[in-house]
């Protein structure tokens, strides 16, 4: 069974360390808001606005509670329908300023569930992804590679099907793209006595940083114009309209009764949207959907 003090712990102290790391790399501090809702628990939000690097980012904790889990939570798990249940999680997403520097997100999370006449259930969900604007191999491959190798002690088939899985997840059904480059996704992943699955949301989530900060340094300085400004905030109206009509995540934490500030600063400042555009063909922008926004093997790739 979880230890779900353990996991609050891991959690806690993960975002502290994240939002420790990114401050160093903005050069700018970070917001702290904690906040509290009525039907018990609650979370502390870190946010960063008008940054060098990052235009807006945010590192949510949250551990809430409540006496019915909400739909969003038992679509999966109807047997545990008006259940009591608890979850604790991090979820962070990061808009750079740069558009060559990719947006990226990153959740993971426990949620523990206790059926009347029942047993607890418990299970462990998250992953991490990448979204970039302007698509450069090279950071595509190390992105997969950290994932592959955080998960690499838990099973040789385990990164692929995570892999699968996000390709799966991130995809914008009502216009037939994919919001990024992936990564892992894994939801509904069941506790055992061995405590396999926390120790696997821990390793994807240690790994964030060490699969970013290289990508981060590495185009933070590439000049940009208007062009390029334009398209990223073209862009960023996907995310938003994956965000608000199909992520799992927003639904939970708005039919919970969560923050909506923390919830919804996975938005970014800026966005754009223009009717029917395309990029022309050849560009460099054409080059994102053409060659990145389509699942493929990037540990394959030279």
């Amino acid at each position: 069974m979880t230890d779900v003090a353990a996991a609050r712990a891991w959690l806690a102290a993960l975002q502290e360390s994240i939002v420790a790391a990114l401050s160093r790399a903005d050069g700018k501090a970070f917001l702290r808001d904690a906040w509290t809702r009525p039907e018990g628990g609650g979370g502390v939000s870190r946010l960063i606005e008008e940054g060098d690097l990052f235009e807006r980012g945010g590192v949510n904790f949250s551990d809430v509670r409540g006496d019915r889990m909400p739909p969003a939570a038992s679509a999966l798990r109807p047997q545990l329908a008006g259940a009591p249940w608890q979850a604790c999680g991090v979820s962070l997403v990061l808009h750079p300023r740069n558009p060559y520097v990719p947006t990226v997100h990153l959740n993971v999370r426990t949620f523990v569930a206790t059926p009347s006449g029942g047993d607890a259930v418990a299970w462990f969900g998250g992953g991490m992804d990448l979204t970039p604007y302007y698509g450069f191999a090279e950071d595509a491959v190390h992105f997969h590679r950290t994932c592959r190798d955080a998960l690499a002690p838990f099973g040789d088939d385990v990164y692929p099907s995570m892999k699968r899985a996000c390709d799966e997840y991130f995809f914008l059904k009502h216009r037939r793209e994919a919001r990024g480059i992936g990564g892992v996704f894994f939801d509904d992943l069941a506790d055992d006595a061995t405590g396999r699955a926390f120790a696997l949301t821990q390793s994807v989530g240690d790994a964030f940083l060490a699969a970013y900060l290289p990508i981060v340094e590495r185009r933070r300085a590439m000049p940009y114009g208007e062009r390029e400004r334009e398209f990223q905030l073209w862009r960023r109206g996907r995310y938003v309209e994956f965000n608000l009509l199909q992520d799992r995540g927003t639904l939970f934490g708005l039919q919970s009764n969560g923050r909506t500030e923390a919830i919804l600063m996975s938005l970014p400042p800026k966005v754009s949207w223009r009717y029917a555009w395309q990029p022309e063909a050849g560009s460099p922008e054409a080059r994102l959907a053409d060659e990145f926004l389509v699942a493929r093997d990037w540990l394959a790739a030279p």
